[in-house]
């Protein structure tokens, strides 16, 4: 790899060679050492050949027994050059094994280099950031260091595109969705000066603001809502997502952005949202599988998330040093581990579990829940308060003191008659027959009657409202048994959750459930033939407890026939002993019986304490609570207050229970030894390391007397303003989200085999500015969009495409195909399809059926996929479930990662395969089917009309008169095509969930929709330009 001043000479014919212009060593010579040579003759001393170092001076320029690679000035002395000019294969450098091999203008840089002097320089990247003066050729410093080095290229920037072209650039590039035509005209009314930073500033104050910014930074942090190996189950990781939109939407500065996710766990009384942030650390892969070794997997979980967070915020290639010292970059493996034990000590299980919560996790309320759960708690405390007024004016007199108390009462609740009970319904495939008089008929009009031969059975369920049972509740029924065919046993069965509880009459003969328990409770012989008897089965003797609700009855019988009648329930009162009504007898009764009436504070309190020994403070403490919650007189006083709580109590309960739970970061009480790992095999451990950083970088600050460093320490120590890298790496982040690729092309490594910066002391400039400003992310922004060359046309000519395809010198604005997302949601919103709903569960648009089940285990919870309906079709693609190991196959088709390691930067195919998703997918049709209704019913009658319309909708353009007629011709043929083939039109029209428009002629709709469909995969619009 050579400098990037090179490539860009070389192109021009060399002519810096002929004019010997000074050769530097970061921009010339240490990327045709790093190529060449480094990975024998560099940091890692195990692998080093001859012990010499060719990346340090002191290795290169030492003479070792009496000869130097390098003597600076002097090639005849210089035993590198000897050997890179020789002709013998046995010393020829880099060795013919290698397969390495100089170009002839890569000899000469070296050459020139050694001449002029052989200078060192430590690393670009790893120099602490200089403010370099910003030349005074333009107004924003960005196009001043730009149009300074178009100068010195002799050449010159664009002119600023023209305004729809500049704010659909905008939307896409703040929003992540093309502009509406109301925007687009209200932009170009706009003759202000400052119309550009006004649009800038209300798109930064939108939710789709936070939307598409978080969308990048996901892929850095490799979220995704599978754990992603063996099963791939589901885990709950999606509130982090969401408060990755909320930050950029609050423009969280990018310091704290830091800290929150390295170590918001640690930050002193953390917030939910520094917790929740803190699951940047849980997003790697994980596995639950049977056999997977603990030790294993606790070190590569540490392992990740080290490299991880020093790729994210340092740009390096750590995890090049977990085997060994790093070939490159002056990391040796000791300190990759000395990194590696801040992640160590993780309090998360190695094994997942195939867990949706594995822990640590924390209750994430839905948006304003927790404003409504404050709202319901106060609610519940006023209503207490009415509840205690309303008991104060409760006139009680205990029924046991009175003199003469009041005898007892029996009320009877007739549940089943000539009808059933409400909403219950007649089941089993026995018919219910019904007598009248002067058939046997014990009250009103009818009877039921059953003759069966073996086992057979009447049965009902589902009643609503259900039989309540009550403390001493019988529960009854009539029956006459047939004279001539009695049956052998008769069968009361009562449905409760279940069926097991039966009561029976008669020889043993139903086996169902079993004998002398409450599932098969004998009560007695067969009642007298003949004549109406009345069967009673007392709760308790089939286990039925107060409270519980009986939903379901059964007459069952073996052999015979039999009439029954009206059945139901009796209660029998005594106010005297009912410790529901008197006080004296609710004290008198067992503790345990007490207790069931009790909270658990009281129970608590009063346990193994006789009522004797009660104080009076005491006993009116608890009279209250008797009279509020158990007293049965109370019930029409206080019923409807209760009802009240009860319906706010549940309320919260809801919620509680809809409640999201997410991951995040802890630490063990009691931190784990790291070492460095022999080979990087997680059960060589060898040397002791401490918690430290790299040698090469600054140090972290004094130790703390009272604790070890912990992340929160490394996470300050990335953003203290100190750090070479931090600032640099995220400048060059943003520079590459708005212009394609970043001042320095590899993104992913400042390290000595990445890339050099295009504009190095632009970088630097940006990098110390944006510490400057607060680590303020919109400011940078705005910085970057406000200047010309963001604003210039991206229009190319031959010429500059010769010069600099790449567009690196930016004579040109950036111009590329949009992302995976970003095509969906355009063409959900242009078709106005979009449901912008925020937030929650990723959803399950169209995919291909079945298409999880072939990576799929049978026990695994995402083996199968299964499509979503309504608006789960229609939301932003940020929202759509990711599957490690089945992405969607809209965002796999467009170069998305499946988000098992962090992905600094996305590549950019063009394949076929694309093509055919654009015009065939079933969400691109639907979309453009829907498109197609916007443009009949909201633009115009005429058909020019329309066309322009259509045009502008989608390109925030007027057509040309030949796009114009291009269209016209297209539309004619789709029309005669489909006025010819209804069949096929409405096939067409008929794609998707949604339905298309009933009112609309369906050779029309048909015709325009793929009108639409042909504007929605035009170059340009495909394409940010």
């Amino acid at each position: 790899m050579i400098g990037f001043r090179m490539v860009l000479s070389l192109s021009l014919g060399a002519s810096w060679l002929v004019s010997a212009a000074p050769v530097t060593f970061n921009r010339d010579i240490r990327p045709i050492l790093a190529k060449n040579c480094f990975s024998c003759h560099g940091q890692d001393e195990k692998k080093r050949k001859a012990k010499l170092r060719l990346d340090l001076p002191e290795g290169a320029l030492t003479p070792v027994k009496g000869a130097a690679a390098i003597v600076p000035g002097n090639l005849d002395q210089s035993e590198m050059w000897i050997r890179i000019i020789t002709d013998d294969a046995d010393e020829l450098m880099p060795p013919v094994d290698s397969r390495k091999s100089l170009s002839a203008e890569e000899k000469e840089t070296l050459k020139l280099w050694i001449e002029q002097g052989a200078k060192y320089e430590k690393h670009w990247a790893f120099i602490k950031p200089k403010k370099h003066r910003v030349p005074k050729v333009a107004a924003n410093p960005i196009d001043a260091f730009l149009q300074q080095r178009l100068t010195k290229e002799g050449l010159k920037p664009a002119p600023v595109a023209n305004p729809e072209t500049l704010i659909r650039r905008i939307h896409l590039d703040l929003t992540g969705l093309p502009p509406s035509l109301k925007e687009v005209d209200e932009f170009l009314r706009d003759k202000s000066s400052n119309a550009v930073e006004k649009l800038i500033n209300q798109l930064m104050k939108r939710q789709t603001y936070g939307e598409h910014m978080a969308r990048y930074w996901l892929d850095l942090a490799r979220y995704a809502d599978t754990h992603g190996l063996h099963l791939d189950n589901e885990r709950s990781m999606w509130p982090y997502r969401d408060w990755v939109i909320r930050a950029f939407n609050q423009n969280l500065p990018f310091d704290e952005f830091t800290r929150w996710q390295l170590a918001g766990d640690l930050i002193p009384k953390p917030t939910m949202d520094q917790k929740i942030a803190s699951g940047f650390n849980r997003c790697n892969v994980s596995t639950g599988e049977g056999g997977s070794i603990t030790a294993e997997w606790i070190y590569r979980n540490a392992v990740d998330r080290t490299s991880t967070a020093v790729e994210v915020w340092m740009g390096l290639t750590a995890g090049c040093a977990v085997c060994h010292d790093h070939k490159f970059d002056p990391l040796s493996a000791r300190e990759y581990y000395s990194m590696y034990s801040f992640f160590h000590s993780a309090a998360d299980p190695a094994l997942d579990g195939n867990k949706i919560d594995t822990p640590p996790v924390i209750k994430v309320p839905q948006p304003g829940d927790e404003e409504r759960l404050a709202e319901l708690t106060t609610k519940i405390k006023k209503v207490d308060q009415r509840l205690v007024q309303a008991v104060a004016k409760i006139e009680y007199t205990d029924p046991a003191e009175l003199k003469n108390p009041p005898k007892p009462t029996t009320k009877e609740k007739v549940w089943i008659e000539d009808g059933l009970p409400a909403k219950a319904t007649r089941q089993g495939n026995k018919e219910w027959k019904t007598v009248s008089k002067p058939e046997p008929v014990l009250s009103g009009s009818k009877a039921f009657v059953l003759e069966a031969n073996g086992l057979e059975q009447l049965v009902i369920g589902g009643a609503n409202p259900p039989l309540v049972v009550k403390k001493g509740m019988k529960l009854f029924a009539h029956v006459y048994l047939d004279t001539l065919n009695p049956p052998k046993q008769i069968m009361l069965q009562f449905y409760s959750g279940n069926w097991e509880q039966r009561a029976y009459w008669g020889e043993n003969k139903i086996t169902w459930g079993k004998e002398g328990t409450a599932s098969r409770r004998r009560i007695g012989e067969l009642p007298e033939t003949g004549k109406w008897v009345r069967l009673e089965v007392d709760v308790a003797q089939v286990g039925l407890k107060p409270g519980a609700n009986i939903n379901g009855w059964a007459y069952t019988h073996f052999d015979g026939k039999a009439y029954w009648d009206k059945s139901g329930a009796e209660v029998t009162t005594d106010p005297a002993k009912d410790p529901a009504l008197s006080w004296k007898s609710w004290k008198a009764q067992k503790e345990t019986d007490r207790d069931k009436d009790l909270t658990d504070a009281l129970r608590k309190r009063f346990k193994s304490k006789d009522p004797v020994k009660w104080s009076e403070t005491e006993e009116e403490e608890l009279r209250q609570h008797w009279l509020s919650n158990t007293y049965a007189g109370a019930k029409e006083a206080l019923g409807p207050i209760k009802t009240e709580k009860t319906k706010l109590i549940a309320e919260q309960e809801t919620i509680r229970k809809n409640t999201a739970v997410t991951f995040i970061m802890a630490d063990l009480p009691k931190p784990r030894q790291s070492h460095v790992m022999i080979r990087g095999q997680y059960n060589l451990p060898g040397e002791k390391v401490n918690r430290n950083v790299p040698a090469f970088l600054p140090p972290l600050p004094t130790k703390p007397k009272n604790r070890d460093y912990n992340r929160l320490d490394f996470a300050n120590w990335l953003v203290d303003g100190q750090h070479p890298l931090t600032a640099r790496v995220a400048v060059n982040r943003i520079w590459q989200q708005f212009f394609g690729v970043g001042l320095v092309k590899t993104s992913a490594d400042f390290g000595t085999q990445g890339e050099l910066p295009s504009h190095p002391e632009l970088l630097d400039w940006l990098a110390l500015q944006f510490a400057e400003d607060g680590w303020d992310i919109q400011q940078l922004i705005s910085r970057i969009m406000t200047s010309h060359a963001y604003q210039q046309s991206s229009t190319v000519n031959r010429s500059l495409l010769e010069i600099d395809p790449e567009n690196r010198l930016l004579a040109r604005g950036p111009r590329h195909r949009l992302d995976a997302e970003i095509l969906r949601d355009q063409a959900l919103y242009l078709s106005g399809l979009m449901v912008n709903k925020v937030g929650g569960r990723g959803v399950m648009p169209y995919q291909p059926p079945n298409i999880w089940e072939p990576v799929g285990f049978a026990s695994s919870n995402t083996r199968n996929y299964k499509q979503g309906k309504g608006e789960d079709l229609y939301r932003r693609s940020i929202y759509t479930f990711l599957k490690r190991t089945a992405p969607a196959p809209f965002m796999a088709s467009f170069d998305a990662p499946n988000r098992e390691q962090s992905c600094s930067v996305r590549g950019r195919t063009n394949t076929p395969m694309q093509a055919l998703q654009l015009m065939n997918d079933i969400q691109h049709v639907e979309a453009a089917r829907n498109l197609a209704q916007r443009i009949i019913e909201e633009s115009g009658k005429k058909e020019n009309e329309r066309i322009k319309w259509a045009w502008r909708v989608v390109t925030s353009r007027w057509p040309t008169k030949e796009e114009a007629q291009i269209l016209q011709t297209t539309l004619n043929k789709y029309y005669a095509r489909f006025k010819q083939d209804q069949e096929s039109a409405k096939k067409l029209i008929d794609f998707g969930e949604s339905k298309p428009d009933p009112n609309l002629r369906t050779e029309e709709l048909a015709a325009w929709t793929l009108i639409a469909n042909l504007l929605l995969n035009l170059d340009e619009v495909v394409n940010k330009n």
